[in-house]
């Protein structure tokens, strides 16, 4: 089992990495020290401080940091396929972070892709 692990608190979100649909991960801030290309990471859901259950494992295919509103919408597609544009994005950043997200604010873009046994 992988010593890293992306974490994902939305039953949503685990539907749309289950049917591979979500195929990246924007978290606010710089995470490129923490996660690198090529690294193996389980991808897991569950409740903030419970347990969590294993979807898959994956392959970081690559980390880039970047201001919010430099993203693409296929990077935010790529991330919630629900999702389209830049002030969408900042809203639901928001609500997972409680705060106010800003198109200034650094964000870090993981792309990743499932290893099938």
């Amino acid at each position: 089992m992988p010593a890293f692990a992306l974490n994902f608190y939305s039953p949503v979100v685990e539907a749309q990495l289950r049917s591979h649909r979500k195929t990246a991960t924007i978290r606010l801030g710089d995470k490129s020290r923490k996660y690198e290309k090529g690294m193996i990471v389980s991808v897991l859901c569950g409740n903030r401080f419970g347990p969590r259950r294993h979807v898959f494992d994956a392959v970081i295919d690559k980390v880039e940091v970047k201001q919010l509103g430099e993203l693409s919408p296929r990077e935010i597609e790529h991330d919630n396929p629900e999702v389209r544009r830049l002030d969408e994005m900042a809203a639901f950043l928001g609500q997972l972070y409680n705060r106010e997200v800003a198109n200034t604010d650094t964000v870090t873009v993981i792309r990743f892709s499932a290893i099938k046994r």
